[in-house]
């Protein structure tokens, strides 16, 4: 063996660790895992550790301070916080539980009866989203008010009542709005679950002599319970987590629940306290982290209770006879209830020129100015178009991260990869509060100036909703065959190229409507930009809210209205634009 061999030998061990170093980050797709995976870990990780020391320092936000548990002692120590512990309980329980309750009786009369006009009525799931959830609990509490309510001022008028019968400043007002908001997102996983059953079993068991109640007794609630326990489950982590709705109802009537006690703390008293807050923001992020976990094993016990097949089958369709009406008539109700009295009292109200309950001299003094104003005022112009760049400028780089992280998790083969959608699913677990909190303290004295402007709720809200974009973009690249891709290759086309020239178009139809869902959640935001937004960005969210808070309910409701339309006008560019032919 001669001398440079024997060098060679020698100097193989200490540089063979960075030749294999070199040959995994030098392939494009190594190259992409590696990016997409500190930049996930980034978006996920830096702000939980943030919150994690918010609540561990002595010191106010942006000032060096030292170790403490003084924090955790002082918020859980405080009697006031086992009631606060206990309404939020109570709280997501019977929000969550009464959401289920109404998505499964709609699922059932659209999808399981004969009742007629039962399609339209699935439209229940997809209007609601068009409307802000802080929107949807302004329009109850004009309903429900006790001085001045709608509904209860027309019952003392009509029935000569001394006060209105209903209290929506109360906790079991609380729950129903909730519940109600709530609805929509429980009724697209039961509804889901319930037509992709096979009728097979329930046929089996009318052979056998069961009545319907008997079947749905014994066969189709058994198989339905998984689905039912993952919505409940991830409705009981949106109501905790939820502000929208407290807010407008729960800080009025002193009701004290998690989120309120963070807005409390960081925003509502004076001086603030952002490291109390974040010890009530860790709280709740492991309140909701937990559910997070009980929800994706009820998921995955859905995979295993499909009793979906190869075989087409429709499901098993109930003939209510002479009922059928009255089936029709609760799903209307419901219609009502979530969609059509929210809209129609905000339409009321914006052409009032002050809020009162109508009388038969109201319509003779009908107005526009609250749409006026919307035209007038700088202030306005300036909230929607940051809500606007937001939606359209959020939406597009949050799609595109998740084309990015779908192909690595589904495409590839590289070790880790599941890391990836780990990381996009922590934030999922995120309240908006919580998270919030979070890129506060990581981003007050960070070298980039991202605090305090549009960016810092840019990175919120891509952080939050990017799990939605991930399932949407992840069921199309799935049915998306490899020869495309290696066709592709072997004419000479490098990664970047066959990602962008063969799997982007072939993508358009997922990627779009994960678009059209992330844009009117961009749109409707509140929670997380609340906290975040400075004087020269802020977003609609705030701006309806402290309208609100001002009194001046015909604004809001117009600028409400307006913000439907936008979203209204979104969907249908989305739909547009996702329409596309094979070549």
């Amino acid at each position: 063996m001669d001398s440079k061999t024997l060098a060679a030998g020698r100097m193989l061990p200490i540089f063979s660790p960075l030749s294999r170093v070199w040959s995994f980050v030098s392939h494009p797709t190594h190259l992409l895992f590696t990016g997409v995976a500190a930049l996930l870990a980034f978006l996920s990780l830096y702000p939980s550790f943030f919150l994690l020391y918010g609540s561990l320092t002595d010191a106010p936000l942006g000032v060096p301070g030292h170790f403490t548990f003084r924090n955790y002692v002082q918020a859980y120590s405080d009697p006031v916080a086992y009631q606060l512990i206990l309404n939020s309980f109570i709280f997501g329980f019977f929000s969550s539980g009464l959401s289920v309750l109404l998505a499964l009786t709609l699922a059932w009369i659209t999808i399981r009866t004969n009742a007629p006009l039962r399609r339209l009525f699935e439209l229940t799931a997809i209007v609601p989203n068009i409307l802000p959830p802080i929107l949807i609990a302004i329009s109850w509490v004009l309903l429900l008010n006790p001085s001045n309510g709608l509904i209860n001022g027309i019952l003392v008028n009509f029935f000569g009542l001394e006060k209105g019968p209903f209290n929506i400043y109360s906790l079991p007002g609380l729950i129903f709005v909730e519940g109600l908001i709530l609805a929509p997102l429980a009724f697209l996983i039961i509804g889901a679950a319930m037509k992709g059953m096979d009728p097979a079993l329930e046929e089996s068991a009318k052979t056998l002599g069961s009545s319907e109640l008997g079947v749905a007794r014994r066969i189709t609630l058994p198989l339905m319970l998984p689905a039912i326990l993952a919505a409940g489950t991830l409705n009981f982590v949106r109501a905790v987590e939820s502000f929208d709705t407290p807010a407008i109802i729960a800080l009025p009537a002193r009701i004290e629940v998690f989120t309120t006690k963070i807005w409390r703390e960081a925003l509502g008293s004076f001086p603030t306290n952002h490291n109390l807050a974040a010890t009530y923001g860790v709280g709740i992020l492991l309140i909701a982290l937990l559910f997070v976990y009980l929800y994706r094993r009820f998921t995955s016990q859905v995979e295993s209770f499909s009793t979906v097949t190869g075989k087409a089958f429709r499901p098993h369709q109930i003939d209510l006879g002479g009922w059928k009406y009255l089936a029709s008539a609760v799903a209307f109700l419901l219609l009502i209830m979530m969609v059509i009295l929210p809209f129609l009292v905000l339409l009321l109200v914006s052409l009032l020129p002050y809020y009162h309950v109508p009388t038969w001299e109201t319509w003779k003094n009908l107005t526009l100015s609250n749409f006026l104003y919307i035209v007038e005022n700088s202030r306005v112009h300036k909230a929607f178009g940051n809500s606007i760049f937001l939606a359209l400028g959020g939406a597009t780089l949050c799609m595109l991260l998740a084309a990015l992280t779908s192909y690595i998790t589904v495409r590839t083969k590289i070790a880790g990869r599941g890391l990836l959608e780990g990381l996009v699913f922590i934030p999922w677990a995120f309240p908006g509060t919580a998270l919030a909190l979070g890129l506060l303290w990581a981003y007050v004295d960070f070298p980039i100036p991202i605090y305090a402007t549009i960016w810092i709720i840019m990175i919120a809200s891509v952080t939050r909703v990017l799990p939605y974009g991930l399932r949407a973009v992840t069921s199309t690249i799935i049915q998306i065959h490899r020869e495309l891709e290696e066709a592709s290759v072997v004419c000479g086309a490098g990664f970047f190229a066959t990602f962008r020239r063969i799997l982007i178009p072939m993508m358009r139809p997922g990627i779009m409507a994960g678009w059209i869902i992330l844009a009117t959640i961009f749109m409707r935001e509140f929670s997380a930009t609340l906290f975040l937004y400075s004087p020269g960005s802020e977003p609609l969210g705030p701006l309806l809210y402290f309208l609100y808070l001002d009194g001046m309910r015909g604004r809001v409701a117009a600028i409400g209205l307006v913000i439907s339309v936008i979203s209204i006008v979104l969907i249908a560019i989305a739909q547009r634009f996702s329409r596309w032919e094979a070549s």
